[in-house]
C-alpha cells in the first residue's frame, strides 16, 4: 500500500475522474428499450448471451426451493436464521408509525404512513452468491409491511440459482425469484413482462451495468441508491492492531478491483507494520489477483499529525464503512459526520456489519454517505399528510388565504376560499 501524507491524499483526492462510461450507458439503454418492447424474449435472449444459459422459464419453481433447502448444510440454517433475528430486531426499531394531532376548533393534522406495494431486489449472482443480501433487503421492507417482494439474480451455469440464496429467500419470507440478472432485470423490474411483475421501488446492489440502468428508470420507479465500489476506510492509532487493520482492508479490496482501502493513521511505525501485514496476508489470499489491483490501484496509508486531521479527512471522504480503531472510539464518534456505518474498536470488524450484527450492510458509497443513509425500513414506507378542519376553524383564517393567493395570482384558489366563506 503507499504511504502519503495528509496533503499528497488531499491533493490526489481532489482530482477530478469521470466514471460515466458512455458506451455502457449505449448498451443499457438499449437493453432496457428492448425488453420494454419484447419482455420475456428478451430477457431469454440476453440470459443465453451474458450468463451462457437457455431457460425455458425465468421463474424458480417450488420443486427448486425443496431442492436448495436439501442442498445446504444445517450449519448454514443455523447461521443464517441467527442473522435474521439479528437483522429483524434491529429494523423493527426503525418502523415509523402514522400520528395524528388534535387541534383547536376542530383542527386534525397529521401524517399517514404506508408501505410501499410492491418492491425488487437484485441479488448478484453467477459465479457467487450473496445470501446477505437477501436478508438485508427483504427482511426491512417486511417489517414495513411490503405485501409483494421479488428478487432478480442470475443464473448460474446449471440454469438454477444459488441454493443458498433461495433458502435465505425461504427464511426472509420471499417466494418469488426470477433467474435473471444484469440491466435487463432491472428493466423488467421497472417495467414488467410476461412473467416479471413491475415494482414501485427497486433496491440492491449490482454491477456498473445494473447501477447505470438503475440511473435510467428513476423516476419510473424508486431506487435505493446507485451504488458504486466498496469502501473501507480505518482510522488507527498505537492501539490497533496492526494484522487485525489489514485483515479488514483486505476484506473489502476482495470486492473488486475498484474498490478502495484506506488506512489514516497517526502513527508512522503503525503504518509501516500495516504495509508489511498487508502484503503478507494478501499473498495467501484466495482472490490474491482482486486484491493486488484494488490495493495498487486504490490502496493507501494516510499519515496524519494528529486525530483532528484524521477526521477531516475522514469528513471529507464520507466513506461507506469507517472502523475507529482507536484508544475510547465512543468518545471520539461524535466527531464524525460522514460515513455509512461506523465500526468501533478493534473486535468491530466491518465484516461483522456484513453479515451478522444487525443493521444493513446496504450504505452510501462514493462519498454519497455525506448526504445519504444505510437502507432501512423507512426506505419502504411512504408518508401521506393528513389536514382536516371544521367550518369554524376555516373561517378563522379565510381572509389570509385569500390574500396570500391573490398575492401569487392564482384567482382560482383564492375562490376555492371565498365560495366557503360564511356570510357573517
Amino acid at each position: 500500500m503507499r504511504l502519503l501524507t495528509a496533503q499528497q491524499f488531499n491533493a490526489e483526492s481532489q482530482q477530478y475522474i469521470d466514471h460515466n462510461d458512455e458506451n455502457i450507458d449505449r448498451a443499457v439503454l438499449e437493453i432496457i428499450r428492448d425488453v420494454r418492447e419484447n419482455g420475456d424474449a428478451a430477457l431469454l435472449k440476453y440470459t443465453k448471451q451474458f450468463d451462457k444459459v437457455e431457460l425455458e422459464s425465468l421463474l424458480v419453481s417450488k420443486e427448486e426451493f425443496l431442492e436448495a433447502k436439501a442442498q445446504v448444510s444445517l450449519e448454514f440454517v443455523v447461521a443464517i436464521q441467527k442473522a435474521k433475528k439479528n437483522i429483524q430486531e434491529f429494523h423493527e426499531v426503525q418502523k415509523e408509525h402514522s400520528w395524528f394531532v388534535n387541534g383547536e376548533n376542530g383542527i386534525l393534522l397529521g401524517q399517514k404512513v404506508t408501505a410501499l406495494n410492491s418492491v425488487g431486489i437484485y441479488v448478484p449472482g453467477g459465479k457467487a452468491s450473496y445470501p446477505s443480501t437477501v436478508l438485508m433487503n427483504a427482511i426491512p421492507a417486511k417489517i414495513a409491511g411490503v405485501k409483494n417482494i421479488a428478487i432478480t439474480t442470475p443464473p448460474q451455469s446449471n440454469g438454477k440459482v444459488s441454493p443458498y440464496v433461495l433458502v435465505a429467500a425461504m427464511e426472509a419470507g420471499v417466494d418469488v425469484v426470477y433467474k435473471v440478472g444484469g440491466a435487463q432485470a432491472i428493466a423488467a423490474l421497472a417495467y414488467g413482462t410476461g412473467s416479471v411483475r413491475k415494482v414501485v421501488k427497486i433496491v440492491g446492489p449490482g454491477n456498473a451495468y445494473v447501477a447505470r440502468a438503475k440511473k435510467w428508470v428513476f423516476g419510473d420507479v424508486a431506487i435505493d441508491m446507485i451504488a458504486g465500489p466498496s469502501e473501507i476506510c480505518v482510522v488507527a492509532d498505537d492501539t490497533a492492531i496492526p494484522r487485525f487493520v489489514a485483515a479488514d482492508l483486505l476484506s473489502q479490496a476482495e470486492h473488486d478491483e475498484r474498490a478502495t482501502a484506506i488506512c489514516i493513521t497517526t502513527s508512522s511505525a503503525f503504518a509501516e507494520q500495516l504495509q508489511e501485514e498487508v502484503e503478507k496476508q494478501m499473498q495467501t489470499s484466495e482472490r490474491k489477483e482482486i486484491i493486488e489491483q484494488s490495493i495498487t490501484d486504490n490502496g493507501k496509508i494516510v499519515l496524519v499529525g494528529s486525530m483532528d486531521e484524521a477526521f477531516e479527512i475522514v469528513n471529507n471522504l464520507a466513506p461507506e464503512h469507517l472502523q475507529l480503531m482507536i484508544e475510547n472510539p465512543l468518545e471520539q464518534m461524535h466527531r464524525i459526520e460522514n460515513a455509512g456505518a461506523i465500526f468501533l474498536g478493534n473486535y468491530s470488524p466491518e465484516a461483522l456489519g456484513d453479515y451478522i450484527a444487525g443493521p444493513n450492510h446496504t450504505l452510501p458509497t462514493s462519498g454519497t454517505a455525506a448526504f445519504s443513509s444505510p437502507l432501512g425500513v423507512y426506505d419502504f414506507q411512504k408518508k401521506s399528510s393528513i389536514i382536516q378542519y371544521s367550518k369554524e376553524a376555516l373561517q378563522d383564517v379565510t381572509e389570509d388565504i385569500i390574500t396570500l393567493a391573490n398575492a401569487e395570482g392564482l384567482q382560482a384558489h383564492a375562490n376555492s376560499i371565498q365560495i366557503r366563506k360564511v356570510d357573517d
